[in-house]
């Protein structure tokens, strides 16, 4: 378990601010927050197989057949405590051992819900440096795989090809995308199907480990439509646009709302002034594939060190990369190895991927 200070102090404070004993997280994002480690063994299942619970000291508790692995294999230096599975519900182990009152980020009985977003923002520096290593690995295999598609290659066989090499790295795919000449430029979601890629695609993932997200897209340019070049350039423009002025609200201070409209104006700036009511653009990102998502009104704060992932759309053309706003700005989804194109936006450079490969 990473035993992390920083999110230490945050229950401690978290725990006087609202009289409560204890608090407890099942949900894999949260568990995985807290622990560094994952409880999932159903991916359909909205929560783990143990929780894990602060109460001034560390307790994972678990059902008897799962609590050899979590001793063994995951936690090395936490009490693993048990519940017979044939008795007890894990909400109800909690509810019975806890500490009163208490709060838990899933329905358990006499609790109060915790506020998991509150505790798991901003980023503490172990988090990011398992996110760089993360949006590194993951922009690695989405740029080598990109670089193979051929234009009979059916989307989903791109797909299973991303899936398989993310895996061998233990990165899981919440979200994979990929979209052909044909479906690219009628969706802005495209989950694969058995379509040929043909003369373009659009290639987008979030990719997960240790809970963290890193979520990017790039375009494969084999024989593409005349206009994608124009439409790329214009979601480029815009996604620098909502970079910079992240960067910019993260130390002057500014919300959401605030980042959403200087998309808007550029959205018009390029010429597309309605393209940003036709796809969600993005927001921060973390221990969520967005842990908030902007909004005309949204009121969640620009804050640092906090990462981001701005995706903006124009019909068949998207641009989106995982970037940590911190003293500066990183692309945590780059490795230098793709065609990109410098955007100068209120006298700062920001660079962004362009078509390739």
């Amino acid at each position: 378990m990473h035993t992390d200070p920083e999110k230490v102090a945050r229950l401690d404070e978290y725990l006087a601010g609202t009289d409560c004993e204890a608090v407890w997280f099942a949900r894999p994002s949260n568990f995985a927050w807290l622990t560094g480690a994952s409880n999932v063994v159903d991916r359909e299942a909205r929560v783990g197989v143990a929780a894990a619970g602060y109460d001034g000291f560390f307790h994972v508790l678990t059902s008897n057949n799962e609590a050899p692995r979590f001793r063994n294999e995951v936690l090395d230096d936490v009490p693993v405590e048990t519940f017979p599975w044939y008795e007890q519900s894990l909400a109800e182990a909690i509810a019975e051992r806890s500490s009163t009152p208490f709060e838990a980020d899933f329905e358990v009985p006499d609790a109060e819900r915790v506020a998991a977003t509150r505790l798991r923002t901003p980023l503490t520096e172990p988090d990011i440096e398992r996110y760089r290593a993360l949006g590194h690995e993951a922009a690695i295999v989405l740029e080598d795989v990109c670089r193979t598609v051929e234009r009979s290659d059916s989307e989903r066989s791109v797909a299973a090809r991303l899936e398989e090499e993310l895996s061998t790295r233990g990165i899981d795919t919440p979200v994979l995308l990929v979209g052909g000449e044909e479906r690219a430029p009628n969706y802005r979601h495209f989950p694969p199907t058995e379509a040929e890629i043909g003369g373009y695609a659009l290639v987008s993932i979030t990719a997960q480990r240790d809970g963290l997200h890193a979520s990017a897209t790039r375009t494969i340019a084999l024989d593409p439509p005349d206009w994608l070049a124009t439409r790329h350039e214009a979601a480029m423009q815009v996604e620098a646009a909502a970079i910079a002025a992240t960067q910019r609200l993260a130390e002057e201070g500014g919300t959401a709302s605030d980042v959403f409209r200087a998309m808007q104006d550029a959205y018009a700036a390029v010429g597309h002034p309605d393209e940003w009511a036709r796809h969600h653009q993005g927001g921060a990102t973390g221990f969520a594939g967005r842990e908030w998502k902007a909004t005309p009104d949204g009121d969640a704060a620009i804050e640092a060190p906090m990462a981001y992932a701005w995706n903006p759309t124009v019909q068949g053309a998207k641009s989106e990369d995982t970037v940590l706003i911190d003293d500066g700005l990183e692309t945590l989804t780059a490795t230098g190895d793709w065609p990109t194109h410098e955007i100068d936006v209120d006298d700062e450079t920001i660079v962004r991927h362009d078509l390739g490969p």
